[in-house]
């Protein structure tokens, strides 16, 4: 299954990973289990966000109470690792609840997509998941998306 999600998005993500290369950043993701429609950066409160990342949880509750009131529904999140490598650390596998929610990951100039799952191939609770642009999105995509990210 591929995921779409707007080469500006795609964008905005990489921009901020890029922009503090020293730390892990991290937001929500906001669509449907097949499309990303929206992100929200959130604040890194991890005692050591350059190994880590912890969302922000007033971001996170507040999120949680406007899909509740009939706003965007989250369906994942997004975090940068400033090892260059894109792939869920086992630190991600111990956090992550096999719950099927995404995780994109931003590293070395690319975003990966994965879904959390009990037994996943990656880590023992990751699965990758493809990512494609975006084909109703009022932005067109740029002509060449595989330099912006890679899915699987």
């Amino acid at each position: 299954m591929t995921v779409t999600i707007t080469s500006d998005l795609v964008g905005q993500i990489l921009r901020a990973a890029a922009a503090t290369p020293d730390v892990e950043v991290c937001g929500l993701l906001f669509g449907s289990a097949t499309a990303i429609t929206a992100i929200r950066p959130c604040r890194n409160v991890a005692a050591d966000p350059a190994r880590w990342f912890e969302i922000d949880p007033a971001a996170l509750i507040a999120a949680h109470r406007a899909s509740r009131s009939g706003g965007p529904a989250i369906v994942g999140h997004y975090h940068s690792h400033p090892n260059g490598d894109p792939r869920p650390s086992p630190r991600d596998a111990a956090s992550a609840a096999p719950d099927g929610t995404l995780w994109l990951i931003a590293a070395g100039g690319m975003l990966r997509g994965w879904r959390a799952g009990a037994a996943g191939a990656v880590e023992g609770r990751f699965d990758p998941v493809a990512l494609g642009d975006d084909p109703c999105a009022a932005e067109p995509a740029r002509p060449h998306r595989s330099s912006l990210f890679r899915g699987t």
